[in-house]
C-alpha cells in the first residue's frame, strides 16, 4: 500500500457517506474513520497527533452522573497504526509516561516508528496509566492494546 493509494482512499471516504472504511492488500489493513464516528467510541482511544481525536461524552466533561456511578472503568489505547513502539524518546531518557502516572489529555504516551516517520500517540482524556502493555522496540499491529488507563 503506498501513499497515493492511501490519499485516493482517504479522499474517497470524505466524499461519502460512509463513517468507516477498512481496507487490505498484502497482509496490511488501513482502517480510515470519519470524526463524527469516532464521537460514540471510548474517550481515551489514541490517536496520531495532528490527526482524528474522539471526543468525549457529556459523562465524562463534568456533567451530573447519576448517584448510583460506579468506580472508573478501564480502558485500553490501542495503536493507531503498525510499526516500532518507542516508550522514551531516547534511549537515555526516562519513558514518556509508566504505570501509576496521572496524564493529561494531549500528553505523548509514546511513539510509534512506521515506514521511518515518527508518530505521537497522545492521551485524548486525563486518567492514570494502570499498566504498559507493550515494551519499547517491540513491533504493534495497529489496534493493539499499548497502555490500560482507569479514567478519571
Amino acid at each position: 500500500m503506498n501513499q497515493e493509494q492511501i490519499k485516493t482512499l482517504i479522499d474517497a471516504l470524505a466524499a461519502s457517506e460512509l463513517a468507516e472504511l477498512e481496507f487490505s492488500e498484502n497482509g496490511s489493513t488501513l482502517r480510515l474513520v470519519k470524526q463524527s464516528a469516532l464521537a460514540t467510541q471510548a474517550p481515551l482511544r489514541a490517536g496520531v497527533a495532528g490527526r482524528q481525536q474522539a471526543r468525549v461524552p457529556a459523562a465524562e466533561r463534568g456533567a451530573p452522573q447519576p448517584a448510583h456511578a460506579q468506580a472508573p472503568v478501564s480502558t485500553e489505547c490501542p495503536a493507531p497504526l503498525y510499526g516500532v513502539v518507542h516508550l522514551q524518546p531516547t534511549p537515555d531518557e526516562p519513558p514518556f509516561v509508566k504505570a501509576g502516572q496521572a496524564i493529561r489529555a494531549g500528553q505523548i504516551l509514546c511513539v510509534i516508528e512506521a515506514m521511518k516517520v515518527f508518530n505521537e500517540v497522545r492521551a485524548e482524556g486525563d486518567a492514570t496509566v494502570q499498566a504498559v502493555l507493550v515494551r519499547s522496540g517491540q513491533e504493534v499491529e495497529a489496534g493493539q492494546p499499548l497502555f490500560r488507563f482507569d479514567a478519571e
